[in-house]
């Protein structure tokens, strides 16, 4: 008589070492895959080529003064900051210039800028982003940080040169 825990069903299929292994790796190699598909279509859309736009001069951006401006396109609006405190993808001395597109990633809202806060607030749902933590979601009913524009320095002027994230209501960032 066997052990009620060795005993095999009687209609079970006999999987093979080799069987087992080939089941294993395919079942990881899914779960690897899976997380890298968004990846694969951000980096399609990064092979797209971005307007170079001159956003403002280095010295004419005021702390806590939001500057608006569109980008990569006129129906695209987006708006520059300077921070108090360096920031994760900022540019310009101490790292304190960020840009964002200015719709809320829930609902498309137009979100404003809160100096005494710190943060982009979306006046529909009141979800809040942190423009010094690359516009991650604060709290809120949106599910995604804002996308934020990338800048550089080129001599006196701050330029935007890409995006990182899409923006609301698009397949693509570039029309």
């Amino acid at each position: 008589m066997t052990d009620d825990h060795t005993r095999e069903a009687p209609d079970a299929p006999a999987v093979s070492r080799r069987q087992f292994i080939r089941i294993t790796l395919s079942g990881s190699l899914a779960a690897g895959i899976a997380p890298a598909w968004p990846n694969a279509a951000a980096q399609a859309i990064a092979g797209t080529a971005y307007p170079t736009l001159d956003v403002a001069p280095l010295d004419g951006i005021k702390e806590g003064v939001p500057l608006a401006f569109t980008y990569p396109d006129k129906s695209s609006p987006a708006v520059l900051l300077r921070l108090r405190q360096p920031a994760a993808g900022g540019v310009g001395p101490n790292g304190t210039i960020v840009a964002y597109s200015s719709l809320c990633t829930h609902k498309g809202c137009p979100v404003a800028y809160r100096p005494e806060r710190n943060l982009l607030i979306c006046p529909c749902h009141w979800s809040s982003f942190d423009p010094s933590k690359a516009g991650q979601i604060v709290i809120g009913q949106a599910s995604q940080s804002l996308p934020q524009i990338t800048l550089r320095v080129a001599g006196a002027m701050v330029q935007a040169i890409g995006v990182t994230g899409l923006i609301y209501g698009r397949e693509t960032n570039i029309l």
